[in-house]
């Protein structure tokens, strides 16, 4: 009996097929990890070609907080048309206690034979200082009668009814003038040479309301901090 010494014929198609098989997924695999190298290498070309400021921007370190607290006057808007109707004429804070008192509305003064008719706001001698209120310039007059270096000006707005003056100041402005808010008036004039001794250089604030009395400056500006990021 002679034994048979070739694959039958099934064997032999079972065969061819697994090695096709075979050869046609490590074809597919190959030509996916070329494609996928493919894109990998236009995504970087794409990048390196339109995406280095993106990129620069991402990695750029957020700036050091260094925020310096700012002292600002918020303007009291007293006719309702969304704009302020005040402003602190020196931008500075009232004058506190010195060799002379307090420089707030209502402070003692003379031993306590009257009360403070004004806010003295601080000022530096020379400085610009600003209209209050818009308005007219009704008056110029001296602080003083014994002394005429010492003057004030005086702005008066009918629209609203209030009534500024504004002391110890050489004045750029002239009488009929019309003034906006916070428009330049005049200079601050230092204070040395009538009070020695340890008086703040200041302007003197005196507010008068619709009923034509003397109030509080800071009861239509409101002090407050606020915190302003270097660049």
């Amino acid at each position: 009996m002679i034994r048979a010494t070739t694959t039958p014929a099934a064997s032999r198609l079972q065969l061819w097929l697994t090695q096709t098989w075979l050869t046609l997924g490590a074809a597919v695999l190959a030509a996916g990890f070329l494609q996928a190298g493919a894109h990998a290498a236009a995504r970087a070309n794409f990048i390196s070609a339109h995406g280095q400021k993106p990129l620069a921007l991402a990695l750029e370190p957020v700036p050091p907080a260094n925020g310096i607290k700012t002292l600002v006057w918020q303007g009291q808007d007293v006719d309702g048309d969304g704009a302020p109707d005040f402003v602190n004429p020196t931008g500075q804070a009232p004058r506190t206690e010195d060799a002379y008192g307090y420089g707030a509305f209502g402070a003692s003064r003379d031993g306590g034979v009257r009360k403070h008719e004004g806010v003295d706001f601080v000022a530096e001698a020379g400085q610009d200082v600003a209209a209050p209120i818009s308005g007219y310039v009704t008056k110029i007059g001296a602080a003083y009668a014994d002394d005429r270096n010492l003057k004030f000006v005086e702005v008066t707005n009918p629209a609203i009814g209030y009534v500024a003056r504004v002391f110890y100041i050489d004045p750029t402005v002239v009488e009929g003038d019309v003034v906006r808010l916070g428009q330049a008036i005049g200079k601050a004039h230092g204070l040395q040479a009538r009070y020695p001794g340890g008086m703040t250089d200041h302007v003197h604030l005196e507010l008068m309301g619709p009923d034509q009395k003397r109030m509080d400056a800071t009861a239509v500006l409101t002090e407050r901090y606020v915190t302003r990021f270097g660049a």
